[in-house]
């Protein structure tokens, strides 16, 4: 049996809205802010250049690792108790990360700021989906926290290197906390507990520890991708998997992912949906910052303020997204936005080169590009968090947030390491010439989204 669901959020919804994005906000800038700082922070740690990257993959790791316990957690212990414990892991340890006097200390640090993410994101999705519930209000809240999502990705770049040029690496870890601080006083303040009555929670220990390890193994096999070790972490993390999966149809009392979710279709087509999405999208700001770096010789902070128009366009998209969701249905608004950013990534695939410029090859497609994209996670999100039993909402969350993180950490390495394989040669013609098939594989993983979402996700 599952303990009864919390009651719902008694707290203005302009607030529940405030938490959600803010929340989002911090965990999605801190995927792109910290890179701009990689090369201050070797400088004064005395990073190991072969051990630099880990500043980002610790993080990464326990993120990704621990989205899918998040989500349960905050169904069986309530939104309140989840999000102040997210919150406020994940703001200790960008303090204790601006503050770290080794490189040690600072990936632990890190490790333990992704732990306080991958708790923190799930309950951001699950506030939303308890407190609006009538349709038009949900999909235009999904907009808002997508938006502010997208803002975040797009101003990482930038204000990491202003923070970094001007204040010095350790404001990039600093400049967050009091939103932080913030955000964990009025969680505390304003939403509720977890209801007393019901029947005890009680966690699958085993299928987290399964969860977290298979997770987190599949994601390093995907980090160590052009290395010759990749191979037994992806092996063990697909067969830690198989037997999470098989502990949960057979063994498990109450379990950790309950598998009849899946027999939801609009659960099953979103995710799915999202997969493909991510596959080609989340690794489009490091090839374009990458190939305006390497082929045309902009610094990291003019590349990132290069994109910052295509991160306008998400903005705009995302914000598009929740009427077009009402006027046409989750389905068609999802094959449309699908379709805009296919073509968007083919337009950057025909156009880019040694000699083409920045207009033309770069800021119009990318603008579409990063209007249709960002559109379409509003539909997606909520075909695969509709129809979801009150008690499972935290988990379907948790579970649109995993495919999410790990689809992405697929495509980027699947897309660099396809760069990389096609621009063998030297000269800025081979790159530019690899970053073309990138993006053309990018167009083609998002018009294959298209068309499943045509024909699996349910209409509305």
């Amino acid at each position: 049996m599952h303990a009864q669901s919390s009651p719902p959020v008694v707290a203005a919804p302009a607030v529940v809205l405030s938490l959600a994005c803010a929340g989002s906000f911090v965990v999605v800038l801190d995927a792109t802010i910290v890179s701009v700082a990689l090369p201050a922070v070797r400088a004064e740690l005395g990073f190991d250049p072969a051990a630099l990257s880990w500043v980002v993959n610790a993080y990464t790791l326990a993120f990704a690792g621990f989205l899918l316990l998040g989500g349960r957690l905050a169904d069986l212990f309530g939104q309140r108790a989840m999000f102040v414990l997210g919150m406020g892991l994940f703001t200790a340890a960008r303090l204790a990360g601006g503050l770290t006097g080794s490189a040690e200390q600072l990936l632990i640090a890190r490790a333990v700021q992704g732990f306080g993410g991958a708790l923190l994101m799930p309950v951001t999705l699950s506030l939303l989906t308890t407190t609006f519930t009538e349709p038009g209000r949900r999909a235009r809240a999904l907009g808002t926290w997508s938006a502010v999502g997208a803002v975040g990705a797009a101003s990482g770049p930038v204000i990491g290197g202003v923070l970094t040029q001007w204040a010095g690496w350790r404001w990039v870890f600093f400049v967050s906390v009091p939103v932080g601080v913030l955000a964990v006083a009025v969680a505390a303040a304003v939403l509720p507990g977890r209801s007393a009555a019901g029947v005890r929670a009680r966690l699958d220990v085993i299928g987290a520890v399964l969860a977290t390890a298979g997770l987190g193994a599949l994601v390093y096999a995907v980090m160590q991708s052009s290395a010759r070790d990749a191979l037994p972490p992806l092996l063990g993390g697909l067969a830690l998997l198989g037997i999470f999966l098989l502990h949960q149809a057979k063994w498990a009392a109450d379990p950790l992912l309950p598998l009849e979710v899946f027999r939801l279709r609009s659960v099953s087509s979103g995710n799915l949906v999202m997969f493909l999405l991510g596959l080609g999208f989340f690794a489009s700001p490091v090839l374009l910052s990458l190939y305006l770096q390497d082929v045309h010789g902009y610094s990291p902070l003019q590349a990132g303020l290069a994109y910052l128009p295509i991160g306008f366009a998400m903005f705009c998209g995302a914000q598009t997204a929740g009427a077009l969701s009402v006027r046409l249905g989750t389905r068609r608004a999802a094959v449309l936005c699908c379709l805009l950013g296919g073509a968007g990534f083919a337009g950057v695939a025909a156009l880019i080169g040694v000699h083409a410029s920045y207009l033309s090859s770069v800021l119009l497609p990318g603008i579409l590009l990063g209007f249709g994209t960002a559109a379409a996670f509003t539909p997606i999100t909520i075909s695969a968090t509709g129809g979801v039993p009150p008690r499972h909402n935290g988990l379907a969350a948790g579970l649109l947030n995993t495919v999410r993180q790990t689809s992405g950490a697929i495509g980027l390495a699947a897309l660099t390491a396809l760069t990389a394989a096609i621009a063998w040669e030297p000269g800025a013609e081979a790159l530019a010439h690899g970053y073309a098939v990138a993006f053309t594989a990018s167009a083609a993983c998002l018009t294959v989204a298209a068309g499943v979402a045509a024909l699996a996700m349910p209409r509305r």
